[in-house]
Formats: structure tokens, sequence, C-alpha cells
């Protein structure tokens, strides 16, 4: 079914979940990072809620795989510093849109790592002797790329190479952060990860390492910003330049003016979406059918913190109907509460704690669930247990916790 103007909410959302692999998992030996890549990357500050992403969406995949795709090669005993990631990591743990951490495909760092820099820094910035000056940007982020090829370093580790490398004004600890004070040089990490200076490598113990992703050629900055474009509105169109603004944390103008390129060249045409002006990629103008609507999008699923379509899927006010956008979102925040999703909206919140080889999953519904939505949320949480590789028990009733707990 073709269609340019009069597309719905139930036609967008039957069509991104088909594309998102929530219709249907993809199938058994899936590489995660095809899966990865269709979703424009895994939010993982929470590692165990980026697993869960990945292993929702994907039959038979588990914790140790996605952990297999990171660091394929299993690093000796501290306090000895495991080897930099063997070329067949096809996952990289780095800071991806918003600055946030992510697992990108290695394969899509090339577009990343040229689209995300080019875009405009929105955020004031750190005060007048605080604030790193562009020199001194390129300075660290060029000393924390050097210092970490070929290493792991703990980020102590990673501060001291930085100091030696520029001086002693990278170090001086003038960054208020969690009751404590943190040195000058950390306000670019997020841009060094971007820019393919750092990425995460395995925990040495309990403590973070960092090293250089693998070399690649960057592609040139408009190329990829363009391709960004395209590649989101394949995944979450319709949608239109500030969706795509708020999902990158990028100014609107930006977002207007990539938008406004990519029509101009004919990459994308204009549609009626819930009856507002939205984009998608030229000619991908196909939505399912009634039928195919109640065969992708009926149905519950859980979602856990910060998961790529919770935070990208767009009017949000749509996914989040009625009593939901009070109780699932944090001043208008997707991502930090898990969700329960029914029929393709949410419907409720959740959470998991872990004991041992044991996890509670408690469920709190916003409304009645049938007989039937009981026993499908029955076997979403034992594929949570199976993908944690833990044996997990539902409870429905309130969560307590509070977001992002």
């Amino acid at each position: 079914m073709t269609k340019t103007t009069g597309i719905t909410w139930a036609e967008a959302s039957a069509r991104r979940h088909e594309r998102q692999f929530l219709a249907m998992p993809a199938r058994t030996g899936t590489p995660v990072a095809d899966v990865a890549a269709t979703m424009l990357g895994v939010h993982a500050q929470v590692l165990s809620a980026a697993e869960l992403s990945l292993g929702l969406r994907t039959d038979g995949v588990t914790r140790a795989d996605v952990r297999e795709a990171l660091w394929p090669t299993a690093p000796p005993a501290a306090p000895a510093p495991p080897p930099p990631p063997a070329p067949s990591s096809s996952l990289v743990k780095t800071h991806g849109p918003r600055g946030t951490v992510h697992l990108l495909p290695a394969r899509d760092l090339p577009m990343w790592c040229a689209a995300l820099p080019a875009i405009p820094d929105r955020t004031a910035g750190f005060p007048n002797g605080v604030r790193l000056t562009g020199e001194q940007t390129e300075q660290v982020v060029a000393a924390i790329a050097d210092a970490l090829d070929g290493a792991f370093l703990t980020i102590d580790e990673l501060g001291e190479e930085v100091v030696a490398r520029t001086g002693s004004w990278a170090g001086d600890l003038v960054m208020p952060a969690f009751q404590t004070m943190w040195p000058r040089w950390r306000q670019v990490l997020h841009r060094a990860g971007q820019c393919s200076a750092l990425s995460f490598g395995p925990n040495r113990g309990r403590r973070v390492t960092y090293t250089r992703p693998p070399r690649f050629t960057p592609l040139p900055p408009e190329e990829a910003s363009r391709l960004l474009v395209r590649r989101y509105l394949y995944a979450y169109g319709p949608a239109t330049p500030q969706h795509f603004a708020r999902w990158l944390a990028a100014p609107p103008g930006w977002a207007q003016a990539r938008y406004a390129e990519l029509a101009a060249a004919g990459e994308i045409e204009e549609v009626r979406f819930e009856g507002t002006p939205a984009w998608v990629v030229a000619g991908d103008t196909v939505f399912p059918d009634a039928a195919e609507r109640d065969e992708t999008a009926r149905g519950v699923r859980l979602l856990p913190y910060f998961d790529a379509y919770v935070v990208a899927a767009q009017p949000r006010e749509l996914l989040f109907p009625g009593a939901a956008y009070q109780r699932a979102l944090a001043g208008g925040q997707a991502g930090n509460f898990p969700v329960l999703l029914v029929d393709g909206v949410v419907a409720g919140v959740w959470h998991q704690r872990r004991r041992g080889r044991r996890t509670t999953v408690t469920v709190e519904p916003l409304g009645r669930l049938t007989a039937r939505q009981e026993r499908e949320l029955a076997d979403c949480v034992e594929r949570v247990g199976a993908v944690l590789e833990a044996a997990a028990e539902l409870v429905i009733g309130e969560v307590t916790v509070g977001a992002h707990a």
C-alpha cells in the first residue's frame, strides 16, 4: 500500500516495529551488529540494558553473545592490561548520539565518526577559566588517541597520559561532578569517542578501561550527515527535522538544513503524517495495511532503559498516550524507565532486580491486561531472563524505584 497522504500513527508504528525487529525477532544466527545497525546504535550507559535491547530482538542471543561481539579476545587476568580488540570485533562501545555511550557496529564508524563531530554543540559550555579552547580541545583529543593506541587504560591512567602529553592545565580539578571535582580534560571525553580517538574495553576487575578503536577512514562530513538522515528516516520515519534534532540533541536549524539539502537532491520526500508534514526516504512510501498492522504491532513487549525505539520514535505524545506520558517519561525525556508496550504504545513500566542467578521482573501496567496479554507478558519475562542468563520471575505490581534507578 503506497501512501504519501493520510499516513496514520498505526501505519507508521507497524512499519517501525517490523524494521526494528519488534514485530518478529531476527532469525537465529543473525549477527548482533546487523541488528544494532538497524536500530542506529544501542544505548549502553547500562550495559545490561544494551544486552536486552539486542537480545530481545534476536532469537537465541544472550548477553554473552553481545560481549563476544564487543570483545572477542578474552583479556588476561589483572593487573596485566588486555590486548587491543581483535579486528573481528563487530561492535564498538563508544560515545554515540547525544554524546551518550552506545554500542555501534564497527562497520558504521566511518559514518558516525564523521557525522557526529559535524553537529554544532548546543550546550552553553563551561565558564571561562574552566572551558577548553578549541586548540586545547584538539590537543586533548590527539593526546587521548595517542595514549590509547595499542593500550587499555583506566580513567586515571588515561588522565596521567593526557597531562603528560599536553600540560598541567589539562589536569586542573575544575569540573564539579558527583560531589567531587574532575580534571579539565574530561569535558571532551565524549568528543574523543565521537572522533574515533577512544572506545571502551572490557573491565579490568571492576574498573572501566578505554582503548582506541580499529583504524578506518571517516566519510566526508556532509556525506555522513546526509546518510545519517536517510538511515534515520528509513528506521523511524515519517519524521520531521525537529524529530531528528531531538533524537540527536542537535540544533533544530542544523537538522532543518540537512533535510533541505536532501529534499533538493530528491533523496527524501514529504508526506502527510497524522495531518502534518513529515518526511520519508524518497520512494519509501509503502505502509502495512490493516491486516498487516494487526500482525506486526499487536501484542505485548518489554523494552529496557533507553531502548532505541523508545527514544527515536516520534511523535512522543502518541507513543506515550494518556497516563503513560506522566508515568513513563521523566520531564518529557524518554528512556528513563523500562517500558511495557501493548499494541504498539507504552502501557506501563517495569524493573528487574537480580539476585545471583535469579531476577525478579516487576511490571506495572497502566491498565488491565487481558488473559492473553498476561500470557504474552510471561513469555516476555522468560525471554528477559534468557538474555541475561538468569531464571526470571514475573511480579505484576507497582514499580517503586525512580527514573533510571
